[in-house]
């Protein structure tokens, strides 16, 4: 009898998973964790130069760092806040974008203007909700993302400074948020309006789509949650398997669980609110999610995109080649930035009003 190579190797596999099944099962042992061999992982070649220079840099020196107090906490913030709010205005003038400092409903808010604003634009507003871990990036310093998408988009980008820890935890944060929208809702037609951000700021617009939907109060068009922290829990897949190999994030337990620690102020982190991955997507908008290969929350974003999906909710999921945590943010010049902020701009285009 003449067997195929093919049918070997299909009856080898069988016969090594029903081997492993019947090992389990006589011996009640869990499957067991996978155990990898130190490696050196290279830099994609199949990627932008730019990326490159992104993907290359060293491992974030602050990713371990405990804060111990409120006051080092906020030292650590104005650290990062000076480098940040130092690159606002070349950016601005770079890419041709006014911005207006006012408040809506008690909330400081930036408005941004592209220079090039078409007719069939002039009524949309897309509203944004700044990343950092909840506590960083206070003020302009957390525009960057609003201008991006202002140039690329061609749509006026209101950004919310809303409030974070140490001084207002829970809810204050997500409170700004809403008071904004309500507000909003006033002399908007929610149909020409959408919802992003990146990290935080994606885990934020999940959120606060949840708690439009708690409230009765009409969704945007369309939401755009960028690499979400969607689980301030470290369950998931990448944030064990992108563990040292993201350079942004670098791992869950330094900064990042004390700053989940520090903004749930003592509430479950697996409350919807906080953690929108355990919320009902049932109803939700049609939604844009963005990620990257070496993200550490890769899973946060695949999981949301699998709940929306299995809601019956219109999702794509864009994942870029060996990005790290939001590294499509970084340089406006890279191709990814750009093709990333287009096509999340082209998403927009297609289900807001005008």
């Amino acid at each position: 009898m003449n067997i195929r190579p093919t049918a070997v190797l299909v009856l080898t596999a069988m016969f090594v998973v029903a081997a492993a099944s019947m090992a389990n099962d006589a011996y009640g042992a869990p499957p067991a964790a996978r155990k990898l061999p130190a490696r050196t992982v290279p830099i994609p070649s199949t990627v932008s130069t730019e990326m490159q220079a992104l993907i290359g840099t060293p491992l974030s020196a602050d990713w371990n760092l405990h804060p111990k107090s409120a006051a080092q906490w906020k030292a650590l913030v104005a650290q990062s806040t000076a480098t940040s709010s130092a690159a606002i205005p070349a950016l601005l003038k770079k890419l041709d974008v006014t911005r207006e400092k006012t408040m809506i409903a008690g909330v400081t808010v930036f408005i941004m203007t592209p220079k090039t604003l078409p007719p069939e634009n002039a009524n949309r507003l897309l509203v944004h909700i700044h990343g950092g871990a909840y506590v960083f990036f206070p003020g302009e310093s957390g525009n960057s993302e609003a201008i991006l998408m202002a140039a690329y988009s061609h749509m006026k980008v209101l950004s919310i400074d809303y409030r974070m820890p140490p001084d207002f935890p829970y809810p204050a944060a997500l409170d700004d948020v809403m008071s904004v929208w309500r507000t909003l809702l006033e002399t908007h037609d929610p149909k020409t309006m959408a919802l992003f951000g990146t990290s935080t700021g994606g885990g934020m617009t999940l959120a606060a789509t949840l708690r439009a939907m708690q409230e009765h109060l009409a969704l945007p068009a369309a939401i755009a949650p960028g690499t979400p922290w969607s689980d301030l829990t470290k369950t998931g897949d990448s944030y064990f398997a992108n563990q040292m190999l993201d350079n942004v994030l670098v791992g869950y337990d330094g900064v990042l669980s004390g700053a989940a620690k520090l903004y749930a102020n003592g509430h479950d982190l697996k409350d919807p609110l906080l953690s929108p991955v355990y919320g009902d997507f049932h109803g939700f908008p049609p939604t844009f999610l963005t990620t990257g290969t070496r993200d550490l929350f890769l899973s946060n974003t695949v999981r949301v995109h699998r709940k929306l999906r299995e809601a019956g909710v219109e999702a794509q999921l864009n994942v870029f080649e060996g990005q790290s945590h939001a590294q499509y943010l970084f340089n406006e010049d890279a191709p990814e930035t750009k093709a990333a902020f287009g096509e999340i701009a082209q998403f927009f285009d297609a289900h807001l009003s005008r």
